[in-house]
């Protein structure tokens, strides 16, 4: 049994009033909780969850503006809503905030599907386009770095619907019964979805054809990890003599153009001439990360959590033999990737949802 009470207690001017729930079982225990209902304590209570609310909306959507424009919409219902049914506020703000980020999403898609076709100017912010430095706050290229960068430009493969429920699943252990009614799918549906992006994300879904780089033979999945995660590690810091250990003196680096201004396919031979050039683009390899590219480990740039460029490499016994830059948006839509190590990961508390959505 249930009984809730309202009052307000001396001296607590700022106080609209509390409401006390007292909850009655078995042994007719009484568990009192007060909670202030004014619009200054949902503004507190908002903001207190606003760190994982954050986290969560940067997951799903990738870039940090956009994590916080969806938490200022989110305030938004929150506020306009009715804070008086809600028995769960962490699991309210939770709906709310995955809605209107699988309304971003969806909208995203619709954005970039309507370019199919476009002409070349349509495409200045299609993701070959992103080849040239992109500014990315210190404060987001530090998540990105804690998320991985390879796991956010996988995510961004995925349908919208996909990777909501991925994340709130995966990562934030929230129920599918909830998913089901933020996605407005069934249980069943929403589970379906969660298993359908970890496939995907784990590298199930290499269909046949879908790209024109093979896997490449050579050395043992293991060592092929290892050479492209050295020469990322040896890129971030700049270390020439760190990119020629793991360079194959005859390696050879093609470039399709297509984030070049002039669209000029570019070929540079030789592990020295290769080395400098990868040292050159120090600052972009801070946005990126190991991924599997058509099965094959390679590096991916994505800055805000959109793929920008591949490197897809081919080793051999003396290194890496091939370096393919693909930078344009056909090639790279084309591509299958994957990320590399588990990503099942709950990093935060589970949040039911609530009575209440927006």
């Amino acid at each position: 049994m249930k009984v809730f009470v309202n009052f307000r207690p001396k001296g607590l001017a700022e106080v609209t009033h509390i409401r006390v729930r007292f909850v009655l079982k078995g042994e007719r225990t009484r568990q009192v909780v007060a909670e202030a209902m004014d619009d200054d304590w949902l503004v507190w209570r908002y903001e207190a969850s606003r760190p994982r609310l954050r986290g969560m909306a940067y997951r799903m959507l990738g870039s940090m503006s956009d994590a916080d424009d969806a938490l200022q919409e989110a305030w938004i219902h929150v506020a306009g809503g009715d804070a008086d049914g809600v028995a769960n506020f962490d699991g309210w703000f939770t709906t709310i905030v995955a809605r209107v980020c699988l309304d971003m999403l969806r909208a995203r898609k619709s954005r970039r599907e309507a370019l199919v076709g476009a002409g070349p100017a349509d495409f200045d912010s299609a993701p070959g386009a992103a080849y040239a430095e992109v500014a990315v706050p210190e404060q987001e290229a530090v998540l990105a770095d804690t998320v991985g960068v390879a796991l956010l430009v996988v995510l961004e493969t995925l349908a919208p619907a996909e990777r909501v429920a991925f994340v709130l699943h995966e990562m934030f252990g929230v129920p599918f019964a909830e998913i089901a009614a933020i996605t407005g799918r069934s249980p069943a549906a929403a589970r379906q979805l969660a298993s359908r992006a970890r496939r995907r994300l784990r590298g199930g879904a290499a269909e046949a054809g879908a790209s024109e780089v093979s896997v490449s033979a050579g050395p043992p999945p293991a060592r092929q990890r290892a050479l492209a995660e050295a020469f990322l590690a040896a890129s971030r810091d700049g270390n020439l003599a760190g990119l020629l250990a793991v360079l194959d003196p005859d390696v050879v680096l093609t470039g399709d153009g297509g984030g070049l201004p002039s669209g000029t396919p570019v070929t540079i031979k030789g592990a020295n001439r290769v080395a400098r050039a990868a040292r050159s683009a120090a600052a972009r390899s801070r946005y990126s990360g190991v991924a599997l590219i058509n099965g094959t480990p390679g590096i991916v740039y994505g800055p805000g959590g959109r793929l920008a460029v591949v490197l897809a490499f081919t080793y051999g016994d003396g290194g890496i033999t091939t370096i393919d830059v693909i930078t344009d948006p056909a090639r790279l839509d084309a591509l299958s990737l994957a990320v590399l190590v588990p990503v099942l990961v709950r990093d935060q508390p589970r949040a039911s949802r609530g009575r209440r959505a927006r």
